[in-house]
């Protein structure tokens, strides 16, 4: 008697499917991923020794409060260059902010008086309210740092007051 032998063939691996759901899948994926920028600020804190190494002049402390009506700057500390208030609302329920730009000019005019008597001040004081809002304290350093002007028409960054040191404003009539 003659049995009758079937090759077995191998069947092959039907990956279409599995293609078609990986090539959806991946750009999907890749969309809705997000991405972070971090950035790391190095702050300083206030020198408490006490030494009397340089002049009198270059010791003077620019101090810049952020409060929630506002921002003042003070320099020499205790003394007001400039109060900058709130801008107004730009649309209806949205919310007041700060004037940064105005600040910007305040800051750069200084930096300007300092560099007229050839004294390099890098060292800025930042006081804030307990209700000021992290990205207005945030705002607040980036202004303090850098400031953005034209030179022959291109737009550098000037280094401003880099070292920034942090505190707690006092209370509102708490300057004299």
């Amino acid at each position: 008697m003659f049995v009758k032998r079937r090759e077995l063939e191998e069947a092959d691996i039907d990956i279409t499917a599995f293609m078609n759901l990986m090539i959806v899948l991946v750009p999907v994926l890749l969309m809705s991923m997000v991405f972070n920028h971090i950035s790391i600020l190095e702050l300083n804190l206030p020198d408490l020794t006490g030494a009397q190494t340089a002049s009198a002049e270059e010791n003077r402390q620019l101090e810049v409060v952020v409060r929630e009506s506002g921002i003042e700057v003070y320099f020499p500390s205790g003394r007001l260059v400039k109060r900058i208030d709130q801008l107004e609302p730009e649309e209806e329920g949205e919310e007041s902010r700060h004037d940064f730009r105005t600040l910007s000019t305040v800051l750069q005019d200084i930096k300007r008086q300092l560099a007229a008597k050839s004294i390099a001040k890098s060292d800025a004081l930042l006081l804030s309210e307990p209700g000021v809002t992290y990205q207005a304290l945030v705002s607040t350093m980036d202004t303090l740092r850098v400031a953005k002007t034209v030179v022959v028409a291109d737009v550098v960054e000037v280094q401003l007051f880099p070292d920034i040191s942090l505190g707690d404003a006092p209370a509102k009539g708490g300057k004299s």
